[in-house]
């Protein structure tokens, strides 16, 4: 079976071709190992803590793991599933970064909206600050995804946002497929229940809509006008990077939900550079590994 998260790579070479040279001391094959597994360990940590610079610091943290731990994969199992099960389980074990503290529930969040006041906008202004809207948008399910638990956060991201079936998800979080199964669906409907409560994009009777919360987010630093943190043309979306060819009709109010999230956005555009050369150029892993 194809691993969906592998589409944003443009190389040609395998897991295990890159994997036998970074072993054998190879520099260049190890950071194009990490260069290819990068964008989902980076998304699967922006979707878990919210913040990009906690995003970060988890990304280096696991790569470290991952490239400490290289000369101990033996090729029992796919390369992709060794190395995502080391960073789910780096990023379920780890600190709570001080972003994931903001919302700790669904009430702390529903209090959050109820708390904030509204400001109207014409159609007229409303079409004008399009992007600002969106931005309000995706910042307000990003804060819905931290009411979940790390377990259901995680398994909720694996399987709707990066399209992981039963077989790699329960591989990836080394549960069983029936297990994996309930986890994902007790996740969908905490997050579906929540959102056909409160959210007016999921229920349009729901007094909730994301343009009368703009003026306040701004006025409060919640979003920086002058620099989206989520709404960026130069983001794709998790449908686009995960699964281009699939056929999302939306039927059903659960649909509409499930595609809400898959359109949220997937970051390509950083610095990967940035997350490598002190990996790859430090004197102690250049020593365990004989990099050359």
């Amino acid at each position: 079976m194809n691993n969906p998260f592998l589409k944003v790579y443009t190389g040609d070479k395998t897991d295990a071709t890159l994997v036998e040279s970074a072993q054998n001391g190879s520099k260049a094959a190890l950071e194009e190992l990490l260069l290819k597994h990068q964008p989902f360990i980076y998304n699967v940590a922006w979707k878990m803590v919210r913040h990009p610079a906690d995003a970060k610091d988890l990304t280096q943290e696991a790569l470290i793991k991952i490239v400490t731990n290289l000369s101990k994969f033996k090729g029992e199992s796919k390369f992709s599933t060794w190395c995502y099960r080391i960073v789910v389980n780096h990023f379920l074990a780890s600190k709570r970064k001080a972003s994931e503290k903001i919302f700790t529930s669904f009430e702390v969040h529903a209090n959050a909206l109820e708390q904030t006041p509204d400001s109207n906008m014409t159609e007229a202004e409303q079409k004008a600050n399009e992007k600002l809207i969106k931005e309000m948008n995706y910042s307000c399910m990003s804060g819905m995804l931290l009411c979940l638990n790390r377990d259901q956060r995680m398994v909720y991201i694996l399987g709707e946002m990066f399209d992981a079936d039963q077989t790699i998800g329960s591989e990836i979080l080394n549960i069983s497929k029936d297990n994996y199964r309930k986890r994902l669906s007790r996740a969908r409907k905490d997050m579906f229940n929540y959102m056909n409560n409160k959210c007016g994009l999921v229920n349009k009777e729901n007094p909730c809509r994301c343009h009368k919360k703009v003026q306040f987010a701004i006025d409060n630093k919640i979003i920086d006008a002058k620099n989206l943190l989520f709404n960026r043309k130069e983001h794709a979306s998790f449908k686009e990077m995960i699964k281009p060819d699939a056929d999302f009709m939306i039927e059903t109010v659960e649909d509409k939900f499930d595609e809400l999230y898959r359109q949220m956005p997937f970051k390509k555009d950083f610095d990967k550079k940035t997350f490598l050369l002190d990996i790859i150029n430090d004197e102690k892993i250049n020593q365990a590994m004989r990099l050359n």
